[in-house]
């Protein structure tokens, strides 16, 4: 694929994917650190630069639930939203994901009320981890970029038709101007179908979708639901493996950095993993067998890539960027659920921070490394802690 490299903003670059993805419609409501997206998309169609409804709405609830009537009827659809206004689409993303419609959606993460937060953290995806999307992180614009890209090709493909979310750090992303490669349009018309739902509402034919389901059916109902979006996975992984090959650019549900025959892991999520580059650069050069293991792909949730990326590690240390009040940290709880056979040749020890935008520099995370190290060998592994926390 020839591609030309520019600057741009994280934000623009994910309107410009969705531009060369030719959306058909874009619903959206303005909200922090994501507007400049939809913003974006909204110059674009004005312009005549982008051949799309654009429908302003009047909350996030309003824009997925526009979302859904666009995409039953056969338009590719986009969206995006951050925070406060993932969660007022709640109760409706459970509808998408249902009727299996494949929209696709940035989400620009970003900490929940209260206090009111408009910088990134992990908590609106995390209280949204259960509602049968499938959702991918980017570490960066180029990232962000692909990932949109590659998530209409996953979504529309007709044994998964999913949403898709994409998630991107609020304003370590949305925010950062960033080197990028762009695709020219015939390359990705190339790489990207036409879509035609297969089921999509005509109004010569009409039926009903999402009606109500009694106990005899709602629990054969949501277990097909989970079987499809677990058997996701084999699309996700062909889509990805097909747009390496295009742009030499590769992406796998669980990535790692440095890992051979490192005995301590470090797994991030999102942007602070590139910063977590630099920790454990630092003491590789000093010696010590430190690794990053990078989780890409959240839902459908790769098992199998995750035991194998841990490989015959000793310890490894996790970092959420959320909480799960009155319980274990999100990410970590999962980690430990999925890795629980290799128990008890491998030690976890899970810490929290970065909530509310609050910054964790090369330094913080080679010391966290250290802290972690230091807790396995006390054998403090039972409960997490919150690193950065002012006295």
């Amino acid at each position: 694929m020839a591609t030309k490299r520019v600057g741009m903003e994280g934000s623009f670059a994910i309107a410009e994917a969705a531009r060369l993805a030719r959306v058909d419609a874009v619903a959206a409501y303005p909200i922090t650190p994501q507007t400049h997206i939809v913003e974006r998309l909204a110059e674009m169609v004005a312009n005549g630069e982008l051949d799309a409804e654009y429908i302003p709405v009047e909350s996030e609830h309003s824009a997925m639930s526009a979302c859904l009537g666009t995409s039953a009827v056969g338009a590719r659809t986009f969206t995006a939203t951050a925070g406060q206004g993932l969660e007022l689409m709640h109760e409706v993303l459970f509808v998408a994901s249902s009727l299996r419609l494949p929209i696709v959606m940035a989400v620009a993460n970003r900490g929940l009320s209260g206090p009111l937060s408009v910088w990134g953290d992990h908590s609106d995806v995390m209280a949204t981890r259960d509602c049968g999307w499938v959702q991918i992180f980017a570490e960066n614009a180029q990232q962000a970029f692909d990932l949109v890209i590659c998530a209409f090709r996953i979504a529309e493909e007709p044994t998964v038709l999913f949403p898709t979310m994409i998630h991107i750090d609020g304003f370590h992303l949305s925010h950062v101007i960033e080197p990028l490669y762009l695709a020219e349009q015939d390359e990705v018309d190339n790489f990207l179908p036409e879509y035609h739902h297969p089921y999509a509402l005509d109004p010569d034919r009409p039926v009903s979708l999402g009606a109500f389901g009694p106990p005899f059916i709602y629990t054969e109902a949501k277990k097909a639901q989970d079987v499809a979006l677990r058997d996701s996975k084999r699309v996700i992984l062909d889509v990805w493996r097909k747009f390496g090959e295009l742009t030499r650019r590769h992406y796998l549900p669980v990535e790692t950095y440095k890992t051979e025959d490192a005995e301590v892991l470090l797994l991030c999520m999102g942007s602070f993993s590139e910063t977590a580059m630099i920790a454990i650069d630092k003491m590789q050069a000093e010696g010590q067998k430190i690794g990053l293991v990078r989780l890409r792909l959240w839902r459908p949730f790769p098992f199998d890539e995750l035991r194998q990326a841990v490989g015959k590690a000793k310890l490894l240390i996790v970092l959420d960027r959320s909480l799960s009040f009155g319980g274990p940290a999100p990410v970590c709880s999962e980690i430990q659920a999925t890795l629980y056979p290799l128990r008890p040749k491998l030690k976890i020890v899970g810490f929290v921070g970065g909530l509310g935008g609050r910054d964790v520099s090369a330094e913080a995370f080679e010391a966290l490394i250290q802290h972690g190290i230091d807790k396995a060998k006390n054998g403090k592994l039972h409960e997490f802690e919150m690193i950065g926390v002012r006295e």
